[in-house]
This record gives C-alpha cells, sequence and structure tokens, in this order.
C-alpha cells in the first residue's frame, strides 16, 4: 500500500489518501454496458406488456426504468462528484445521494400504482397472452443477469456503485417471479398469476425501497455510517502516546464509499514541545485510513482546550479519557 502523504509541521491537518479510486473512470465500462441492457430492454419490455396485456411486465418495466435511471445518474455522478469549486468544496459528490432520494419517491409511486392496478384485477382477471408472457420474460431474464454481471464487475472497482447493484439484484429477484407466472400463465392457464405476480413485485419494490430511502436519509442527516465504530475509534486513538483526549468528533458518508471524519485531539503540552506532533498525526492517519477505510479525514491538535468553541462531544469520551499531566 502506498503511504499516505505527510503533512508539514502544523497545529491542523487536512488530507486524502492517495489511493482513493478516480470516480471518472473506475467502473465506467461497466455501467455504459449494463446500462444500454437495461435501457433497450425497458423499451421492449413495455411494448411487451402491452401485446400480452400483462400487469406484471409493466410492473417490472418501471423497476428496470428506475434502473436505467440510477445507471445513468451514477455516470454523471462519476464523472462530476471529484470535481470541486469554490461554491462546492467536496464537488458533487451528493448528487448521488440525490438521485437516490428521486429514484426511491418513484420507486414508491409505481409500487402504489402496481399494488391497486393488481388488487383490481383479482377480481376480474384479463386475458393474458402466455406466449408473449413468457418470452418477453425470459428475454428479460437473461437481461437482467448480464447487467448483474456486468455492474457487480464494476462494483467490485468503485464502492460506490454498491447501491445501484443491489437495486439491480432486486430487480433480477423481480425477473424470476415475472417467468414463473410466465410459465404458469402459458402451461396451465392460471390468468391470476399475473396480478399476484403484480403484486409480488409492487412489494419488492416497497421493500427495497424502504432500504434505499433510510439509507438516504441517514446520509442527508449526517449520520455516522454503520461500518464505523466511532467509539472504538477514539479509544484507539486515544491510547496513543502523548494524547489527553479526543473531542469534536464527527464522522458522516458524504457519498457511498466516501466517509469523512473531524476531530479536535488534545495532547499533553510537554509532548507537543518535543515535536510529537508530527508522529502523532502519522499514527492517527494509519488508524483512521487503513484500520477504518475512512477516505478523508482532518484532524486539530490543541495543547489547551481553553479556547475550542466547539462543544460536541462522544459523551462517554469525558467519563473515560487520561487526565492531563
Amino acid at each position: 500500500m502506498a503511504p499516505h502523504p505527510r503533512a508539514t509541521p502544523a497545529t491542523t491537518a487536512s488530507t486524502a489518501p492517495p489511493t482513493v479510486p478516480d470516480p471518472s473512470t473506475t467502473g465506467k465500462h461497466g455501467v455504459v454496458a449494463a446500462l444500454v441492457l437495461i435501457g433497450g430492454y425497458t423499451i421492449a419490455e413495455v411494448v411487451g406488456g402491452l401485446l400480452a396485456g400483462s400487469l406484471a411486465l409493466l410492473a417490472h418495466a418501471g423497476h428496470m426504468l428506475t434502473d436505467a435511471v440510477f445507471l445513468g445518474l451514477a455516470l454523471v455522478t462519476m464523472r462530476l462528484s471529484g470535481r470541486s469549486t469554490a461554491e462546492h468544496t467536496y464537488g458533487y459528490h451528493r448528487t448521488e445521494v440525490i438521485a437516490a432520494l428521486i429514484n426511491a419517491l418513484t420507486l414508491w409511486g409505481i409500487s402504489v400504482w402496481v399494488l391497486i392496478e393488481a388488487y383490481g384485477r383479482l377480481s376480474a382477471t384479463p386475458e393474458v397472452d402466455g406466449r408473449i408472457f413468457l418470452i418477453v420474460g425470459s428475454i428479460g431474464l437473461v437481461v437482467n443477469i448480464a447487467a448483474v454481471w456486468t455492474v457487480h464487475g464494476a462494483a467490485q472497482k468503485n464502492a460506490k456503485l454498491e447501491g445501484t447493484f443491489q437495486h439491480m439484484i432486486t430487480d433480477l429477484l423481480g425477473s424470476v417471479a415475472v417467468v414463473v407466472a410466465a410459465v404458469l400463465v402459458w402451461a396451465f392457464g392460471w390468468q391470476v398469476a399475473d396480478p399476484v405476480t403484480s403484486m409480488l413485485i409492487g412489494v419488492l419494490i416497497l421493500a427495497s425501497t424502504w432500504r434505499l430511502l433510510s439509507r438516504v436519509v441517514d446520509v442527508l442527516l449526517e449520520g455516522t455510517p454503520e461500518h464505523i465504530d466511532l467509539y472504538a475509534l477514539c479509544h484507539k486513538l486515544e491510547e496513543l502516546e502523548g494524547v489527553t483526549v479526543i473531542h469534536d468528533v464527527h464522522c458522516w458518508t458524504l457519498a457511498p464509499g466516501y466517509v469523512a471524519l473531524t476531530a479536535h485531539i488534545l495532547v499533553e503540552p510537554a509532548y507537543a514541545a518535543n515535536g510529537g506532533h508530527e508522529r502523532l498525526l502519522d499514527r492517527v492517519r494509519d488508524i483512521v485510513y487503513d484500520e477504518f477505510d475512512i477516505q478523508h479525514l482532518t484532524v486539530q491538535v490543541e495543547t489547551t482546550a481553553g479556547r475550542c468553541l466547539e462543544l460536541h462531544h462522544v459523551d462517554h469520551l469525558l467519563a473515560t479519557a487520561r487526565a492531563p499531566i
């Protein structure tokens, strides 16, 4: 692993490791390929759903449409997220979060329409062309498998695509349900399988959307990422030589796969006087970057808390911190 950049001697250090992938190129070709597959087939599935009279195909097409939108926005995000300006100093990382919020609300609207329409068809089930239903649904399953495989390769290179990949897995499950329903209609004439499957797809959309929306809200509220044990991190930093207490700690997600941390570190005056703060910053970077997989770090080193106006503390730290020497 390449060493992290070393800050010049100062009481404040703000750095980011050089190993963060370039979002404008990492996984881009895989996303483009998946977008072509998903976008092209969405149109075919809408046409097939109208010809076959299948609500399940139309419901699945709506889900695939949101996949296509999400993939398109992922490409835009990969291009713009790293472009910081004086007006947007973090760049446009949050465009992906906004896109996810719009996507979730759109999916809710689609799923509610599907559930209402499917409920109406249970009592008066229209005739569905099983042959077209099965052909279109089977092609859709193949397309979904190919798209998931393509994005999976891209997601392994770019953590920002993980949310998109998980969303496409849900879409793949819906495609399997469509094929099963098509077989029941075509082979056994069970026309009711179409609205029942539509309702299952609607519920599946609601479930996946709820998880998506909860993650989006947590990011917008700047909650601590689930994979970061902030208490363990702070305790580990407090165990470093010369450290008295960690305070004014903030950890949040700028965008999927890009976590930021800021903190104030109160050090013993004698330790700072001997030039120990540079060694301390090196150890802090090693812990934060390598052990906790945080991508952006800002640390303020202090020898007294008398002029610190920030009053945000991780609650248990004040009780467990070592007393200054």
